[in-house]
């Protein structure tokens, strides 16, 4: 009871918190929903394998030797994944290096001589980076917008998202990244770079993109989207190692918060393709410490190295640590609700009058930006160089602490303008700096962290590519040097080192918003260089997740469900518990093809209804009814287009099936990832056709999934979430038990003929509706009660 009220409690308040209009429209920023008629479905991808004739055909023509050269595709491919991935995360990077740094010397070589000129060039610049970014995204690759981390998690949850891994979305994600974050707006790079991985690693396992005629057909071997939710997973965690040459946490990022389905074999892949991209990064950087990038050096790729920081903390430290876990929990619970009002208006009100509002939108929050970490920092005190660092002070845009701006003295320096006029990446490396105590008052920091803030809010939802890490990570180390402040005033060691607790401060935020644990802390380690602080990475994580979820969902979810991606959570909703699985069907009536079905039955069936699924029933000599199979839209679509299958009797002309598989190969009935496929508009039959009939056995799938009517649905929920299901068939309970397998049952030796053995199961003895079951047992099937599909699930 005490359970169940304080979980009513905690709903109540996400409902009072939360309280915003749902989702009817199915477009946000030009990605389109594949929704259904009734507006408030999203088509799925079959991860389950079609066991039907053609495939068990294929399976059967190919030896050792295909399946081994198809292993040795599988590690190829994810070294190219790897190699491509990186790549593209150095050009962004050396891209956005070198645009900064060019903005910066020329602004600061003109306000020696004119800050109003300064200025101006210094917002035209950022206007431009900007312009180009949004144009791109506007007028080239609309699914570029965003981070495209909630469509990629969508993707590998089972949902067919148009768009969103096509190599003109590459290309924009690409190059509006480069101009959005070189524009100096209030986003990151990071985010953009995970859907980069994505894209890479589709495109690899379609063999390149035919549009462009950037083919090649050796690689054309993956094609189901069993394999190609393998590739993209390989990218994701790519993105994640090359954003932050972290590997290990793009391993762990990939498991714990893009897939809904791991293997051990993925496992082996997904290291391996994040430990090439940790080299190609590498190999790309000692290239370009011999200064042939640029503007590109130390200050380049993300790496806060702070094991020079505190050594030790005490017990009383932990107090105000546990105070940052609470501030980052309630900070990124409002972030979180702020970016979700704001994108719902963008969504619904101001990106419906088109692309040109779009562009203005975010010109106009670039010349505000602008004006903000420009016009700020002039309006503080420079303070005096300390003695202990004879580089004081440094150019703005310069890799360093202590930035000289608008200072009338040499040896004198701005600390708003160390932290606002700089790169993010660098702004981030001086609030983690240690040895560094009285650099940055608390009213810079206080001024820095409101106006942030707000960018990163009204920022976050922008037609261009946006990442939220690193904002996220500015945020959280202002308050958490703040707090770094306050605990070196009052315990008066002098082993505090505020830099410690900004560091703190970013993984508290970045866990109160993204609700990320395990993989967030290994990045933090990773990118600090300082295993030391594990601990206390760990204990704020913890803290700020669980104040964060008191709240709100996380910020990918929230997203994910504004843009109408029907994600199936790791956890089935509170209320399933109490219901059973033919109450999650609903009313509906089943659609189901006779085995021997009419051409013109099949058509009109189709035109009807939006289902992609239909059971196959046939009748026995008894005259009862079974459930055979099921038979997909898609290749229902792919018969009639063919035609090759028509035939004049009603009657089954072969009843084995087996002369039919000659004529399909399996990859005709696989949708391309980079299009719809077939639909029925574009299918033409004459009136001839339309009389004929098509044998349905050969192309179903005989062993669908199926389970009891009154299967606790929270059961099901599980079985359709863990196994990546499309379908699933409700039956009434059935009438008689043919076996029973158990562990044992399974546990085949490999020395062993696989076609001989049988499966020594458990059954009742002295009932003789029960017998032994073999592998080649047919399980009769009762009619349907009705077919669950992934919109049924409540929640």
């Amino acid at each position: 009871m005490l359970s169940n009220q304080l979980h009513n409690g905690m709903e109540t308040a996400k409902l009072l918190w939360s309280r915003i209009p749902s989702s009817e429209d199915g477009e946000v920023d030009g990605v389109s929903m594949l929704r259904t008629g009734n507006g408030n479905t999203a088509e799925s991808l079959d991860y389950e394998v079609i066991e039907n004739q053609a495939y068990r055909y294929e399976q059967a023509q190919r030896g050792k030797l295909y399946v081994g050269y198809q292993v040795v595709v599988k590690w190829f491919l994810a070294l190219l994944i790897g190699i491509g991935t990186g790549l593209a995360a150095v050009f962004i990077n050396i891209s956005v290096e070198n645009f900064a740094g060019w903005k910066f010397s020329l602004t600061f070589s003109i306000i020696q001589r004119s800050y109003f000129a300064g200025f101006v060039i210094y917002v035209l610049i950022n206007l431009v980076l900007v312009f180009s970014s949004v144009y791109i995204v506007t007028h080239f690759a609309p699914a570029a917008a965003g981070s495209g981390i909630p469509e990629i998690k969508g993707y590998l949850n089972g949902l067919d998202i148009p768009g969103i891994l096509l190599f003109r979305t590459l290309i924009g994600k690409i190059f509006g990244s480069i101009g959005s974050v070189g524009g100096g707006l209030a986003l990151g790079k990071e985010g953009p770079l995970v859907h980069t991985g994505a894209c890479i690693a589709s495109l690899l396992g379609q063999g390149g993109s035919t549009k462009y005629h950037l083919s090649l057909r050796w690689l054309q071997v993956f094609k189901s989207d069993r394999d190609r939710r393998d590739l993209v997973t390989c990218g994701c965690a790519a993105g994640v190692a090359a954003a932050f040459r972290a590997p290990v946490g793009g391993v762990l990022f990939a498991l714990e918060e893009v897939t809904s389905w791991w293997r051990s074999q993925l496992m082996w892949r997904v290291f391996f393709t994040s430990a090439v991209v940790a080299v190609v990064v590498r190999t790309a950087m000692g290239w370009c410490k011999s200064g042939k990038c640029g503007h590109f050096g130390s200050g380049g790729f993300i790496i806060w190295d702070t094991s020079d920081g505190q050594e030790d903390y005490s017990f009383g430290e932990l107090l105000p640590m546990a105070v940052i876990g609470v501030i980052g929990g309630l900070l990124g619970a409002l972030f979180n609700q702020l970016t979700l009002h704001i994108t719902y208006w963008r969504r619904n009100y101001l990106h419906k009058n088109g692309n040109r509002v779009k562009i203005i939108e975010a010109c106009l929050i670039s010349v505000i930006t602008s004006a903000i970490s420009f016009g700020l920092p002039l309006l503080r005190k420079c303070n005096p160089c300390p003695e202990s660092d004879p580089e004081c002070p440094r150019p703005p845009g310069m890799y360093g602490n202590y930035v000289n701006f608008y200072c009338g003295k040499d040896k004198e320096y701005n600390d708003l303008a160390t932290i606002f006029f700089n790169t993010q990446d660098d702004a981030i490396r001086n609030l983690f700096s240690a040895k560094t105590i009285h650099e940055f008052s608390a009213q810079s920091l206080l001024t820095f962290l409101v106006m942030f803030y707000t960018l990163a809010v009204v920022t976050f939802g922008t037609a261009v590519p946006a990442g939220q890490f690193v904002p996220g990570i500015m945020i959280g180390s202002t308050y958490g040097r703040l707090v770094g402040m306050f605990v070196v005033n009052f315990y008066k060691k002098p082993n505090v080192e505020e830099g410690t607790y900004a560091l703190l401060g970013a993984a508290s935020f970045l866990g109160g918003s993204m609700r990320m644990t395990v993989s967030l802390c290994v990045i933090m380690v990773e990118i600090t260089n300082n295993l030391k602080l594990l601990p206390l990475i760990m204990l704020v994580l913890l803290i700020s997740k669980a104040v964060g979820d008191a709240f709100n969902e996380g910020l990918y979810e929230q997203q994910a469900r504004l843009r109408g991606i029907p994600l199936l959570e790791s956890r089935p909703k509170y209320q399933m518990r109490n219901m059973k699985a033919k109450e999650a069907c609903g009313n509906q009536k089943v659609v189901s093809f006779p085995r021997i079905v009419k051409v013109a039955d099949v058509v009109s069936i189709l035109q009807s209804n939006i289902h992609n699924g239909f059971p196959v029933i046939d009748h026995t000599r008894n005259g009862e009814t079974l459930v055979i199979g099921l038979v997909l839209r898609s290749h229902l679509l792919v018969l009639l287009q063919s035609k090759v299958d028509f035939q004049h009797s009603p009657l089954p002309c072969d009843p084995t099936g087996v002369s039919k598989s000659i004529r399909h190969n399996f990859s005709e009935f696989v949708k391309p990832v980079s299009s719809k496929g077939i639909s029925i508009e574009d299918i033409h039959l004459s009136s001839d056709d339309l009389e004929m009939y098509i044998d349905l056995a050969p192309f179903l799938n005989p062993s669908p999934y199926v389970v009891p009517e009154d299967m606790s649905l929270t059961k099901v929920y599980n079985l359709f979430r863990q196994l990546g299901l499309r379908h699933i068939f409700v039956v009434p309970r059935a009438s008689r038990v043919v076996g029973l397998i158990t562990r044992k049952d399974l546990l085949i030796e490999d020395s062993e003929d696989s076609a001989n053995v049988e499966l020594q199961s458990t059954s009742v003895r002295g009932h003789r509706q029960y017998r032994m079951i073999s592998r080649n047992v047919d399980v009769e099937r009762p009619l349907l009660n009705g077919l669950l599909v992934q919109d049924h699930m409540p929640g």
